[in-house]
């Protein structure tokens, strides 16, 4: 029986509406969400891309990583757009244990699956059967950071700072914290983690004599700890972990061995001097000998640019970083709901902490802790993980109003 005009009519209408509604979407997209930040975050991984492509010549069995980063970073963008959408406010509000869960999960699949990394780490887990590992510290991150938001929101009434909130603050930091220095040993993604912590609640209002007694305690002990214990077992004063401390502040200590990757990236960048060597024309990352600099197309690319690129570049890669993390506090600034500018200062703190440690890393002004330059450095769950940061932020720009106020303009 063919149909009538009318069922031809009502089809095509849904079949229109059908094709048209991603368009409409992208429409909404362009309108609303933070295009800038998008694109800002793109301009930084085309630089990565070109640094890694450099990084990565001189061993034809690292050829494949360019493409693999231009897979992640493709995918990073269609995440971008999807958690645009995401009111991570509601998710939170609403089930809040289910990111606790998520976190914690994530974590512990280090027991069973973790592997370690060239700094000694087990910070890289692979499921069986999974082609690529991933790393449950830059994923627990984001969970870490909304739990954090919805505490400090939910004493805000009362006041953040008060001891029972702090108490609560502070289970939540050694619960992620605690996890990944006994199943890991990965004391890099921890200081991210604090410093998180640090940044979060001091723009959450905690009085700043908090933070002057907590960190005169913390520096008291670290000064006794270096000078009187540690010196004194020969057994952990020798350990490796140790050793890249001791090194940042004798660089002659142990040059040939836990100052050799710093001082390689100290060579490879003061080469460079102001306009560098030229792309691709970088002696050490260019070269194949053992005695070149190592992880350069993950942990110390900024050194890549240091050498290729010179000063001039280097502080273009800061700027660029610089320009993403001033717009996550725009976006803070601009919430209309307290989470929500939690959420964005959180991640914005984030990428500073991460850029600080890894740039210091590179100018052997901070031991080496496997913490990778963002949006540069090669990394799967990295570049993954920063897009679904960037996203969320991006939809925090995309709805201005909070929870309960749209909930009242719905009635």
């Amino acid at each position: 029986m063919r149909p009538d005009k009318r069922t031809e009519k009502n089809l095509c209408t849904a079949l229109s509406a059908l094709l048209l509604r991603p368009v409409g979407t992208l429409q909404e997209f362009f309108k609303k969400a933070d295009v800038l930040l998008l694109v800002l975050c793109l301009v930084a991984s085309v630089m990565g891309l070109a640094l890694i492509y450099s990084s990565t010549r001189y061993d034809p069995a690292l050829h494949n990583m360019v493409l693999k980063q231009g897979m992640f970073i493709v995918l990073g963008v269609a995440v971008y757009i999807w958690m645009s959408f995401v009111d991570i406010q509601f998710l939170i509000e609403k089930w809040w244990w289910v990111f606790l869960v998520l976190g914690v999960v994530v974590i512990l699949l280090i027991a069973p699956f973790g592997r370690e990394d060239n700094t000694g780490n087990r910070s890289w887990v692979y499921l069986p059967g999974a082609p690529i590992g991933f790393q449950p510290g830059e994923i627990a991150k984001l969970s870490f950071i909304v739990l954090l938001a919805w505490l400090m929101n939910r004493e805000r009434p009362l006041g953040i700072g008060r001891f029972s909130a702090l108490l609560r603050y502070g289970a939540l930091v050694c619960l992620f914290a605690g996890l990944l220095v006994v199943l890991s040993g990965d004391f890099g993604m921890v200081l991210v983690y604090l410093a998180i912590f640090i940044i979060m609640t001091w723009v959450g209002g905690l009085s700043k004599w908090w933070f002057i007694g907590l960190g005169s305690v913390g520096c008291a002990g670290i000064v006794f700890l270096w000078n009187f214990i540690f010196p004194r077992i020969d057994r952990l004063w020798n350990d490796y972990r140790i050793m890249r401390f001791r090194v940042v502040f004798d660089h002659s200590l142990d040059p040939l061995g836990a100052g050799w990757q710093q001082s390689r990236s100290l060579i490879a960048i003061g080469s460079g001097q102001l306009t560098g060597l030229g792309y691709l024309q970088g002696r050490q990352t260019q070269s194949s000998s053992s005695a070149s600099l190592p992880a350069r197309h993950t942990d110390f690319i900024f050194s890549v640019c240091g050498e290729e690129f010179g000063l001039l570049g280097c502080c273009l890669v800061l700027a660029v970083l610089l320009a993403i993390i001033l717009r996550c506090a725009w976006v803070s600034r601009q919430a209309k709901d307290h989470m929500s500018a939690y959420i964005s200062m959180g991640i914005a703190g984030m990428l500073m902490a991460q850029t600080i440690i890894n740039v210091g890393m590179c100018l052997y002004v901070m031991p080496v802790i496997g913490l990778t330059l963002p949006f540069f450095s090669y990394g799967g769950s990295s570049t993954l993980t920063l897009f679904i940061a960037m996203g969320i932020v991006s939809g925090i720009k995309m709805r201005p109003l909070p929870s309960w106020l749209k909930d009242r303009n719905q009635r």
